[in-house]
């Protein structure tokens, strides 16, 4: 725990300075907000001292940087800066002035502060919010600009901005799911690949040392096994080439729309993943669509804004086509339906929400529905993968140690 100096503002507008015990800045943020204060600045308390130090001479007289100024904010990031701006917002600060006093937080060098200063800028120069932000394309995607288009016109900019904080949440904590579930997977079998390499380039040839000394005849998964390690330990280096460079021509062609519709395509239909990779996706929609519904985005728009930020060239060309269908702007289950994109109940109800007036209602429930769907999906994956990856290490050991069992059976059988 270190401990961290702040400046807030209370609900009734008047600032205050202090001092709180943290792990980190993030935690500081936090316990200043459970104070009920709005923070414009919070720093490690020993940062006075490092700068005095830095100033007399001590520790290292130069810091060597690497790599370019940061110009893109993590999502991470970019829901911490919109909480943080929808507060100072709520405290009574003009756009300007919370634009200025985030531009005074973060490291010198941090995306945060130089994205904040240009905002900051065009702001007194005149310039609207929402075009202010699409000069950062990478960091805010179209449905932030156009949410923020529609909070300007609106008058509702901390409501909306407290929308986009769930937004981001929501999607944030559905990315983490997905990844938890994929990385156990992807770690095992790395390993089981590692340790197989290692088995046919160091354990094998010795065993085959003792092996040729006998003379006796091996049994064919041994000379098999004998096999596989001449050729990975001759030709191991043009495999690895190999596959570096199909790896490399896999990563170049799947950023092709081709190739990154036939990917995408793939991940709705792979045994496994499909469940979690498609709830994820129509919940992401519909939360996405809900959101910017309900924030005044017309119809059009909101398919448009949607195609491009769903995340999968599938689902993105079949709101493509269904934006091209709707005609009086207003109903989207009919073309939907018609793509052969999305599932019959998702359709359906989104029918019923149109019907009854009420589309935001019936896609925050579409959006639960399949974010429920997919926790389930996340579990009964994590259930049958340790069954599945248990068997196939076990078959590769097992095959491993059998052929040097026989071989070793083979020679007892001699020498008796």
């Amino acid at each position: 725990m270190a401990a961290f100096t702040y400046k807030a503002v209370t609900k009734d507008g008047k600032r205050v300075e202090g001092t709180v015990q943290a792990a980190g800045r993030p935690e500081a943020l936090a316990a200043v907000r459970k104070l009920g204060h709005t923070p414009l600045s919070v720093s490690e308390a020993g940062g006075g001292a490092a700068d005095a130090k830095k100033k007399s001479g001590g520790g290292s007289p130069f810091k060597l940087k690497f790599g370019k100024k940061a110009t893109q904010m993590k999502p991470v990031e970019v829901l911490l800066f919109t909480g943080e701006l929808a507060d100072l917002l709520e405290a009574g600060m003009t756009l300007g002035q919370a634009l200025s006093c985030l531009a005074n937080q973060g490291e010198e060098d941090s995306a945060q502060r130089a994205i904040s200063q240009g905002l900051c800028q065009a702001i007194v120069n005149g310039e609207a919010f929402s075009d202010a932000i699409k000069r950062y394309p990478e960091t805010f995607p179209p449905l932030y600009s156009n949410m923020v288009r529609a909070g300007e016109s609106s008058g509702a900019m901390i409501e909306v901005l407290r929308r986009l904080v769930d937004h981001y949440e929501r999607n944030d904590n559905m990315r983490g799911k997905i990844k938890s579930a994929l990385s156990y997977p992807i770690v095992v079998l790395c390993f089981g690949v590692l340790a197989v390499i290692a088995a046919l380039v160091w354990i094998i040839p010795q065993f085959q040392k003792v092996f040729d000394s006998m003379g006796a005849a091996l049994p064919l998964p041994t000379r098999i096994l004998i096999g596989m390690s001449h050729g990975f330990k001759q030709w191991g280096w043009l495999i690895a080439i190999i596959v570096v460079l199909i790896v490399f021509w896999f990563k170049r062609w799947k950023k092709t729309p081709s190739g990154r519709l036939r990917v995408d395509g793939w991940k709705l239909k792979m045994p496994l993943i499909k469940g979690i990779v498609a709830n994820g996706v129509y919940a992401s929609l519909a939360f996405t669509l809900k959101t910017l519904l309900s924030n005044g985005v017309n119809v059009l728009q909101a398919l448009k804004i949607s195609e491009e930020t769903c995340g999968n060239a599938v689902i993105g060309q079949a709101l493509a086509n269904a934006r091209k269908r709707v005609t009086d702007g207003t109903s989207i289950s009919g073309p939907l339906a018609a793509s052969g994109a999305f599932p019959r109940m998702m359709t359906d109800m989104l029918a019923v929400g149109e019907q009854a007036g009420n589309m935001t209602a019936s896609l925050e429930h579409i959006g639960m529905r399949y974010q429920k769907d997919m926790d389930r999906n996340i579990t009964s994956f994590t259930n049958a993968l340790e069954p599945i990856l248990i068997v196939m290490i076990a078959a590769a050991v097992g095959f491993v140690a059998i052929a040097i069992l026989m071989a070793v059976f083979n020679m007892s059988k001699a020498l008796g």
